[in-house]
């Protein structure tokens, strides 16, 4: 124990630094004047101190989840134009963004055509959940189905499952836009199955629901998928423009503005 106040002082800065507890020793200063001056007691100010570093790991865990969870992009839903996309029910999306769902194990399905916004309110969504602490992933069903068929291949399929079972909410994307193989129906079913009534999934999609028997070589197994997709959701059908139509139209209008 050092000698004098202040070398105490000091020495809890060093051993601050060297704990990396760096936002501590950044306000260490500004606490302890409080201190002096009587405006803190000693438990305010140790909890003031802790509720700082607390508050950056929080930070920095939520940044490293949203970091790991594969979003295409970062658009949430104060991005979302709501007024060019009449028909989606802002309430309905800002109750989802919520998490109630999550908690329930309930599953959301984004059908429309491509361009319309699905992806970004299944991304926006995603956002909401990784911000709250829970894990999160998103996937182009392509490339779900691709990893799934190699560990399949590579008979590890079992603990490729357990992996994409573990997050809280798993997000494919684009289901149906590419074409699906033979045999991916079965992995697909196995996927839904092991989340089913226990962790929820988000889907988008730009095949309505009467045509999935045509999406798989097994119209029974794509049944069995959709009565457990369907059974605990939320169906959320987008009719209108695109948005990538919408900023070529936008752009047209400006070069036609300039010419004139």
């Amino acid at each position: 124990m050092p000698s004098n106040e202040a070398d105490t002082y000091q020495a809890l800065i060093e051993d601050l630094m060297y704990l990396k507890l760096d936002k501590l020793a950044e306000e260490l200063p500004q606490i302890m004047d409080k201190v002096n001056r009587r405006e803190l007691n000693t438990l305010e100010a140790l909890y003031l101190l802790i509720n700082k570093q607390a508050g950056q790991k929080k930070l920095s865990s939520i940044r490293n989840k949203i970091m790991t969870a594969g979003f295409p992009h970062l658009k949430e839903l104060k991005d979302f134009d709501f007024t060019f996309q009449a028909m989606v029910n802002k309430s309905q999306i800002y109750d989802l963004a919520t998490l109630e769902f999550t908690d329930r194990a309930e599953n959301i399905v984004f059908l429309g055509s491509p361009g319309v916004g699905k992806t970004h309110l299944a991304t926006a969504l995603g956002i909401e959940a990784a911000k709250k602490g829970a894990l999160t992933y998103f996937i182009k069903a392509h490339e779900l189905l691709a990893k799934l068929r190699q560990a399949r291949d590579e008979n590890r399929l079992e603990s490729s499952l357990r992996y994409y079972n573990r997050y809280k909410l798993l997000i494919i994307d684009e289901l149906g836009f590419l074409p699906i193989l033979k045999g991916d129906e079965k992995i697909l079913f196995q996927i839904i199955d092991k989340r089913y009534e226990k962790k929820s999934v988000i889907v988008t999609s730009n095949v309505q629901f009467s045509d999935w028997g045509d999406l798989f070589e097994d119209p029974t197994i794509a049944s069995a998928i959709l009565d457990r997709l369907l059974h605990h959701s939320h169906v959320i059908t987008i009719v209108g423009d695109s948005y990538r139509t919408k900023d070529l139209m936008k752009k047209d209008e400006e070069i036609s503005i300039e010419r004139q």
